[in-house]
């Protein structure tokens, strides 16, 4: 399906980090928007989406349960907003006459290989969340063929947030070393760039039903931590090497899950920028680190 560049945009999961920046940058475009918090839109309410969703909207799901850990404790729920949720986006889209583009994820993939996963690699998924993201894609695609599901990973905004880039960028403005793995390695992406992407896609002229949008190249997070150190001026010697065996989660990860732009390129996608070129355009974007005022 080709979306159109005048039609409104619907986004469901407007509170989370993605939600919040698409927004923003849609309406700095001039598009009319309706962003709807989960508070204002539960995507697992099978009836809700009808009373949102119009003729020639452009829908961009956003919403997910994204706590990786604690989708193992809690498989239901996870399915319920990874799976459930967006087909219920997709059937209310496929009968107002809408669009949808759907996010979804790197760890819809086993990291097994040691290159940048393209669209059409084998999916594999090592754990609850991937397996229920995975549900997704596929809901999607059943209820509303012409969607577009778009791919993404180790999304970070390097402001004040919770993002893994914001976290070390705390810990660059304190003292000491921080341990981080070595050995999970991905494709670090600066939420301002995925929006673009998003924002392309629901513009029209990029037609593909299933698409990659992460900053170009490969890191680890060892990488990416260093990376932020550097860039606000402290000393990436402070940052040290560690396996995953010293921090054991719940969920495990997949070793490896880069993503490759290549097929979206093909597809009309603006390529996205080298990973680190995106980290020092977040970092400078979000200004000096503000610390946290201790509780009295």
């Amino acid at each position: 399906m080709s979306f159109s560049e005048s039609g409104r945009i619907v986004i469901a999961g407007a509170g989370g980090m993605v939600g919040r920046v698409l927004a923003a940058q849609a309406r700095r475009q001039g598009r009319e928007v309706l962003a709807l918090t989960s508070a204002d839109w539960d995507i697992t309410d099978a009836s809700a989406a009808a009373r949102f969703v119009e003729g020639g909207d452009v829908v961009i799901n956003c919403a997910a349960f994204t706590a990786v850990d604690a989708a193992e404790a809690d498989q239901a729920r996870a399915h319920a907003v990874n799976a459930d949720g967006p087909a219920h986006i997709a059937r209310a889209c496929a009968a107002a006459g809408a669009g949808l583009i759907h996010i979804s994820t790197d760890y819809v993939f086993s990291g097994t290989q040691r290159r940048p996963y393209d669209i059409d690699d084998p999916t594999g998924p090592v754990n609850v969340y991937g397996r229920t993201k995975l549900a997704g894609e596929a809901a999607v695609h059943a209820a509303l063929p012409g969607a577009c599901v778009v791919r993404t990973a180790w999304v970070y905004e390097g402001a004040d947030g919770t993002d893994f880039a914001a976290a070390m960028r705390r810990a660059a403005a304190g003292d000491g070393t921080v341990d981080v793995v070595a050995d999970q390695i991905g494709s670090p992406t600066y939420v301002g760039d995925l929006v673009a992407a998003l924002l392309q896609i629901a513009g029209g002229g990029v037609s593909a039903p299933l698409l990659h949008a992460a900053n170009a190249g490969e890191a680890s997070r060892f990488d990416q931590a260093r990376a932020v150190f550097e860039a606000v001026g402290a000393d990436p010697e402070r940052v040290r090497p560690v396996g995953s065996d010293r921090h054991p989660r719940p969920a495990p990860r997949p070793p490896y899950s880069a993503l490759s732009g290549r097929r979206s390129t093909e597809a009309g996608l603006t390529p996205l920028r080298p990973w680190r070129e995106a980290l020092h355009a977040a970092l400078a974007a979000a200004g000096p680190h503000r610390p946290i005022p201790s509780t009295p």
